[in-house]
């Protein structure tokens, strides 16, 4: 199996001209996790018209479409048990381990946005979406943006959601692991904050003081909607 991006590649492949006009149709909208990535872009997309790539819907099937020598950090991270992922090491090994934050499988997004029909455009979103693989394929700056929670906003999130314990309450020390698994996520999104800055590119940072509609219009304005 090819894919359009390799996984941890920094520099733009050979056709990155021809991906990013085949590719001029596609918003992206990147971000950490609980920042309401995916409800902006449902709103977004059915506000203009446009069809919805959720990132997060299609992971199980890149798993599975992923050898062990194209994502290794992948393999490595399903053989493990819960503990092991989340409770015996560090925020900081998750976060440089991580096989989505490596970049793995981020070839097969693009893959599945080149299958989709030029119209109407697409917009994508998902944290995977990291900077700088997603920089060499914009048409414009404007066309892709990232949505930087606060701590405190997530945590707000998640609680919201009834999700914040789904993944800690599987291992052996909850507690442990949903402390681990919250400052992995602050780490990755300032990560991305730094990243997008070094690119020039567009985040917006989402904190408590933030409506829905106050971020939807934010967004909307960055794409020129």
């Amino acid at each position: 199996m090819s894919s359009a991006i390799r996984p941890d590649e920094h520099e733009p492949p050979a056709d990155a001209a021809a991906l990013r006009a085949r590719l001029a149709h596609v918003h992206w909208i990147g971000g950490g996790t609980g920042a309401g990535k995916s409800t902006i872009a449902r709103r977004l997309a059915a506000r203009h018209g446009l069809r919805l790539y959720p990132t997060d819907d299609v992971m199980g099937e890149h798993s599975g479409r992923s050898t062990p020598a194209e994502s290794p950090f992948l393999s490595e991270f399903m053989a493990m048990d819960m503990d092991e992922r989340w409770v015996n090491r560090s925020p900081e090994t998750m976060l440089e381990t991580f096989h989505w934050f490596r970049g793995e499988g981020f070839g097969l997004i693009v893959e599945d946005l080149l299958r989709l029909p030029a119209t109407p455009g697409v917009i994508v979103e998902g944290f995977r979406l990291l900077p700088h693989l997603v920089e060499p394929l914009l048409a414009a700056p404007g066309r892709a943006v990232w949505l930087l929670p606060t701590p405190a906003f997530r945590r707000a999130a998640l609680d919201s959601r009834g999700s914040t314990w789904t993944i800690a309450r599987k291992t052996g020390d909850p507690e442990r692991a949903l402390r681990n698994l919250l400052e992995r996520d602050r780490m990755f999104t300032e990560r991305l904050a730094v990243q997008i800055a070094s690119l020039g590119l567009h985040g917006i940072e989402v904190d408590t003081a933030m409506t829905e509609d106050d971020l939807a219009g934010r967004v909307t304005a960055a794409f020129g909607l």
